[in-house]
């Protein structure tokens, strides 16, 4: 019989603990996930297309929606506000049920996110045409567009939520995720951008005689039946790239659930979870944030056009000012997402600042060459406002789930509550201000506007937005902001973030 070992006395040298070493297995096990962690170059620009659609039809209804409705559907300045708030409102009003209906969708072969953008797909091409459609009746036109608005903004949420929800869903890699969103956003710009160009180019025909002569010419301009027929065509163009992105959508990217957990497992309701978000102090500061400076753009852009139309001597150049926003935003998402990277996130925030005085600039100086020096710091500004809200949400994601560990499932909640409030604000600031051009004595259909619709529209392109992104931009800045979490945080984080989320 082996002799006990002899007690450790003073002076004696101690035994080492035996510290197990990682076997190369291990090292191999960590190199394949690192490896399946990322994202191929094909699965990123697939990403990318899925959400192209979306953002070409919101550029074309930000731009021209407006002039369409005022100038060709002669549709008095206070229903139009009634349009454009109720669309916004039934926008906002989709995203928490459509958070709550993913919510309660059980897992198929193709996912659980895919199957809500593929199913939107039909229908929201159809609201989009109809959306731009002229009826033959005039009394209740106002009541047809509300209608189609409202449903297109509806459908339009129920393809982008479970569509930016996925980005938690592709690879737990924080550095991943934030290339597949610079790489969606890039993508998504380029599709607007080319959009945009041939809708613009499509319906330029549609205003050539809209121009202000000297004197004010008494009513309405009639509408010849070409200018009705040039916004079909622009709609169906647009409206075709709904089933051919999507389709590339489902054929490139793949949702990964984490195979070692069930396709359901227990989680918060979505209720309980929503309540949870709204009280996480980093996503209230940047949902708060967004909200003037989501406002902001939206105001920019919609009145962008209308201001070259009616309050400068522009209106040969709304097209080309319209593609120099575009083409900018989408030039500079790439020198932003470096930004990032490099000097972080709440650094690259104060580039949003960049439109403030040039938008003031505009509206005291009206003239060609200082639009289209306004329209390339816009864009540029437009790009990163646009860039990091989706790039700070899955850090926020990710901080709330290192802090709270109540399960899978709030992925979908924070993207859903998210849009709902940006839309809302967005809402808000286009009905309020399109109905200050109903005070301002807005003539619809008219050639040539009153002195207080021109001041109007200097205010709206003006001292509206900067009002609204320097308040935004101060809200951002008080406080911490969450950091991306190290790798092995992540990587704990993975097995609840790519889980289904709760039924109950």
């Amino acid at each position: 019989m082996a002799a006990p070992p002899a007690p450790a006395t003073e002076g004696s040298p101690q035994p080492e603990p035996q510290v197990r070493e990682p076997g190369p297995g291990s090292a191999r096990r960590g190199r394949e996930d690192s490896r399946a962690s990322r994202l191929s170059f094909c699965t990123k620009v697939c990403y990318g297309i899925g959400g192209v659609p979306n953002q070409i039809a919101s550029s074309a209804t930000a731009f021209y929606l407006q002039l369409f409705l005022l100038d060709i559907a002669q549709i008095p300045a206070a229903q139009v506000s009634l349009v454009l708030f109720g669309g916004k409102v039934s926008g906002a009003a989709a995203d928490p049920v459509a958070g709550f209906f993913i919510n309660r969708s059980q897992r198929t072969g193709s996912g659980r996110l895919m199957p809500w953008v593929l199913g939107c797909t039909p229908f929201i091409a159809l609201a989009y045409f109809f959306l731009w459609f002229l009826p033959p009746f005039t009394s209740l036109r106002g009541l047809w567009y509300t209608t189609f608005y409202c449903l297109f903004q509806g459908l339009a949420t129920f393809f982008q939520v479970p569509y930016t929800a996925l980005t938690m869903l592709l690879t737990p890699c924080p550095r991943e995720r934030d290339s597949a969103t610079a790489y969606r956003m890039t993508v998504e710009m380029a599709g607007t951008l080319m959009g945009a160009t041939v809708h613009g180019l499509i319906v330029s025909g549609a205003h050539k005689h809209h121009r202000c002569e000297a004197t004010v010419t008494p009513g309405p301009v009639t509408i010849s039946p070409n200018a009705a027929r040039l916004y079909y065509i622009a709609a169906a163009v647009v409206a075709v790239t709904y089933p051919v992105c999507s389709s590339l959508l489902c054929l490139g990217v793949k949702e990964r659930p984490d195979p070692s957990t069930p396709a359901s497992g227990p989680g918060l309701s979505f209720l309980a979870g929503l309540g949870l978000t709204t009280r996480h102090p980093p996503y209230l500061k940047l949902v708060i944030s967004f909200l003037f400076i989501s406002a902001a753009v939206q105001v920019e852009q919609s009145y962008l056009v209308l201001f070259c139309t009616h309050a400068s001597q522009l209106h040969d150049h709304v097209q080309g000012l319209v593609l120099t926003v575009l083409v900018s935003a989408v030039l500079s998402t790439p020198l932003w997402e470096w930004v990032l990277q490099r000097f972080g996130k709440k650094t690259s925030a104060f580039g949003i600042s960049a439109m403030v005085p040039f938008a003031i600039l505009l509206a005291a100086v009206p003239t060609a060459p200082v639009a289209y020096v306004v329209a390339f710091v816009s864009g540029v500004s437009i790009a990163v406002s646009l860039l990091l809200p989706w790039s700070m949400l899955p850090d926020v994601v990710d901080d709330f789930q290192l802090q709270h560990h109540h399960g899978p499932g709030l992925e979908t909640i924070f993207y859903s509550s998210y849009v709902f409030f940006t839309k809302l604000s967005g809402a808000c600031a286009l009905g309020i201000s399109t109905l200050s051009l109903e005070f301002s004595g807005y003539k619809a259909g008219a050639c040539k506007q009153a002195e207080e619709v021109v001041v109007t529209l200097k205010v709206l392109i003006g001292a509206v937005p900067t009002c609204m992104i320097l308040a935004g931009l101060c809200i951002l800045m008080v406080g911490s902001t969450p950091k991306m979490p190290r790798q092995d945080a992540s990587s704990r984080l993975s097995l609840r973030r790519r889980t289904s989320y709760s039924l109950a």
